[in-house]
C-alpha cells in the first residue's frame, strides 16, 4: 500500500498541466513563426500518398502537433487542393512525426537536471516575450522558449513525483491480468488528458523510475498510440465527412497496428534490441515507438488507394449543405486554403453566370433544327428565375464565409486577394442581374414579328455570344499578361454603335415595338457583359499572386 502523504498527487498533475501547456505554446509560436511556410511545403509537395507521408512526418516533427497537422490537411483537403489519398498519407506520417518529442525527451530529460535545463528558457523567453511585444518576431520566439522551458518543468514535475513513491509501488500485481491490462491503461490514460506525447512521457518517467520494465513500457505506448485517436474522434463528430473520414482512417492505423504490434511484442523487442544494441531502456522504447508507426506505415501503404475509395463511400450524409463546393468543406482558420477554396467557388460562379447568360437568349437543343419536333414541345424550359437565385444563394454563401475569413490574422497581400475575389464576386452578379432585369424582353423580342426588332435580337445575341465565349477563353488561360484585353473595354463602343444605328433605322421605318424598351435591353446587355468583363479581370488577375501565395 502507498502512504498519502509520500505521493505528491498535486506535483504530479502539474508537471502533466505544464507539460502539455509548454507543447501549446510551442504549438502557437512555430505556428506564427513559420506557419506559411509550412502550409506552403503542405500544399506544393503531397501530389503522391508517399510525399504525402514524408511531409507528414516533417512538419509534425517540427510543430510538434499532429492536431494542427489535421487541421490544415482538412483545409486543402476541403479545399481541394489535395486529394483524400494523399491527406491519408500525411496522416500516416503525422504518427511518426510525433514520436520525435519522445526522443527528444528520452535524449535530453533523463540525461541531465531538468529542471535547471529548463529555468534559462523560461527567464529569458519569459523577458523577451513580454518587452518585445512589439516586435512579433522577438515575440514569438520568446513564446516558443518559454513554451520549451514549461516543457521540461513539466516533465521534471512528474519525474520527481513518482521517483519518490517507485520504491512504495509494486505493480507484480497486474501481472496476473496479462499485458492487456497495460494496453487499456494505455488506451484510457491517454483518451483522459488528450495526449500522446504527454503519456509517452509519464511512461518514460515510470520506466526510469524502474517501477516497470521494457515490455510493459512498449504494451503502454501502444495503448497510447491508440488512446489518442479518441482525441481526433471527438473532434470529428460534428464536422464534415472529410473530417470523420480521416478521423475513421487514423482510428484504423492505429487501432489495426497496435493490436498487430501487441500480437508480436516481445519477438520484436527481442529483435530490435539485437539489432540495435541498445542498452539504455529508455531509448529502446523510444526505437520502438518509432519502430511501430514506421511498421503501420509500411502495412498501410500499399492499401491507401482501397482505402480512400471505402472511406468516400461512408458518411455521404454529412457532407456540408450548400451551394458551394469547396468553401463549405474548409476551415477559415487557414486562410491561405481558404483564399484557395474562395477563389474556385468564384470560378463556379462564373460559370453559373455565364451559363444564365446563355440561357437567357433560349439557347439549348430547342433551338436545333435536326431535334424532333416532340422533343422540342417536351423540352423543359430553362428555369430563369431558379437559376439567377442561385447565383444570388451562391453570392451568399461566399459573402458569409469571406467574413470569417476576415476575422482571422491576415497579411496585407491575403486582404487584398481578398477583397479582389469579392468585387469579382459582386460585379458578376451585377452582370446577372442586368440580363435579369430585360429577360423578360428579350422573349419578346425573340416572339416578335417586326424585322428590326428581330434583326437586333440576332445582333445582340450574336454579340453576347462572341464576348462570353472570349471570356471562357480568357480565364482558362495560365499564361496571361497584365495588359486588359482590348475587347473587353470596347464595350462602351458597341453600345453607342448600337444606339446610333438604331435611331437611323427607326428614321427610315418606324416600329411598333416600344423603341424605349429595345434601347433598354441594348443597354442592359452591354452594361451586363461590361460587369462580367470587370468581374473577369478582379478576379483573373489575382489568381496568380493567390496560388503563389498558398
Amino acid at each position: 500500500m502507498i502512504q498519502d502523504d509520500i505521493f505528491d498527487f498535486w506535483k504530479f498533475l502539474a508537471g502533466i498541466g505544464l507539460f502539455l501547456w509548454g507543447m501549446y505554446q510551442l504549438e502557437t509560436a512555430i505556428k506564427e513563426l513559420g506557419g506559411k511556410s509550412f502550409r506552403h511545403l503542405l500544399q506544393r509537395f503531397t501530389d503522391t500518398a508517399w510525399k504525402g507521408i514524408l511531409v507528414g512526418t516533417l512538419i509534425t516533427a517540427i510543430l510538434q502537433s499532429s492536431s494542427l497537422v489535421t487541421l490544415m490537411v482538412l483545409a486543402f483537403l476541403g479545399a481541394g487542393v489535395i486529394n483524400l489519398k494523399n491527406a491519408i498519407g500525411v496522416i500516416l506520417g503525422a504518427n511518426l512525426g510525433t514520436t520525435v518529442t519522445a526522443w527528444i525527451v528520452a535524449t535530453l530529460g533523463f540525461k541531465m537536471s531538468v529542471a535547471a535545463f529548463s529555468m534559462p528558457f523560461l527567464g529569458l523567453g519569459s523577458l523577451l516575450f513580454l518587452f518585445a511585444s512589439g516586435r512579433p518576431l522577438l515575440r514569438n520566439i520568446g513564446a516558443f522558449s518559454v513554451g520549451f522551458g514549461l516543457l521540461f518543468l513539466g516533465l521534471d514535475f512528474m519525474k520527481t513525483a513518482i521517483e519518490a513513491v517507485a520504491d512504495q509501488i509494486d505493480l507484480s500485481e497486474f501481472h496476473e491480468y496479462g499485458l492487456w491490462i497495460y494496453l487499456i491503461i494505455g488506451i484510457v490514460i491517454t483518451a483522459l488528458i488528450q495526449s500522446s506525447s504527454a503519456m509517452v512521457v509519464i511512461i518514460l518517467s515510470t520506466m526510469s523510475a524502474g517501477m516497470i520494465e521494457l515490455t510493459e513500457g512498449a504494451v503502454l505506448v501502444i495503448g497510447a498510440n491508440i488512446g489518442t485517436t479518441v482525441t481526433v474522434g471527438i473532434g470529428s463528430l460534428n464536422g464534415s465527412a472529410d473530417k470523420k473520414r480521416l478521423a475513421l482512417a487514423h482510428f484504423l492505423f492505429n487501432v489495426i497496428t497496435g493490436l498487430l504490434i501487441f500480437s508480436f511484442i516481445r519477438p520484436l523487442i527481442d529483435i530490435t534490441m539485437s539489432i540495435f544494441s541498445i542498452s539504455d531502456p529508455l531509448m529502446e522504447l523510444v526505437l520502438l515507438n518509432t519502430i511501430i508507426n514506421l511498421v503501420g506505415i509500411v502495412l498501410f501503404f500499399p492499401f491507401i488507394p482501397k482505402l480512400e475509395k471505402w472511406l468516400k463511400k461512408r458518411f455521404s450524409k454529412f457532407e456540408p449543405k450548400g451551394i458551394s463546393v469547396y468553401t463549405k468543406n474548409v476551415s477559415p482558420k487557414v486562410p491561405e486554403a481558404a483564399i484557395a477554396a474562395l477563389e474556385k467557388d468564384i470560378h463556379l460562379a462564373f460559370e453559373k453566370t455565364i451559363e444564365f447568360m446563355i440561357n437567357v437568349w433560349n439557347v439549348g437543343e430547342s433551338d436545333n433544327e435536326n431535334v424532333s419536333f416532340w422533343r422540342k414541345i417536351l423540352q423543359q424550359p430553362h428555369d430563369l428565375s431558379g437559376q439567377y437565385k442561385e447565383i444570388k444563394n451562391l453570392e451568399d454563401e461566399l459573402t458569409k464565409y469571406h467574413l470569417l475569413v476576415q476575422e482571422e490574422n491576415l497579411s496585407i497581400i491575403e486582404a487584398q486577394k481578398l477583397t479582389s475575389l469579392m468585387l469579382a464576386l459582386r460585379t458578376m452578379v451585377y452582370g446577372a442581374k442586368d440580363l435579369k432585369d430585360v429577360m423578360h424582353n428579350i422573349q419578346d423580342m425573340e416572339d416578335e414579328e417586326d424585322i428590326l426588332v428581330r434583326e437586333y435580337y440576332d445582333e445582340l445575341k450574336a454579340f453576347t455570344f462572341d464576348f462570353l465565349k472570349k471570356i471562357k477563353e480568357y480565364i482558362l488561360r495560365e499564361d496571361f499578361s497584365d495588359e486588359v484585353p482590348d475587347w473587353i473595354g470596347e464595350n462602351g463602343k458597341h453600345y453607342k454603335k448600337f444606339i446610333s444605328e438604331l435611331y437611323q433605322k427607326i428614321k427610315v421605318k418606324p416600329m411598333e415595338f416600344p423603341v424605349s424598351t429595345l434601347t433598354n435591353v441594348i443597354k442592359q446587355v452591354v452594361s451586363g457583359l461590361d460587369n462580367l468583363g470587370s468581374a473577369v479581370i478582379h478576379w483573373k488577375h489575382q489568381k496568380k499572386d493567390v496560388i503563389d501565395m498558398i
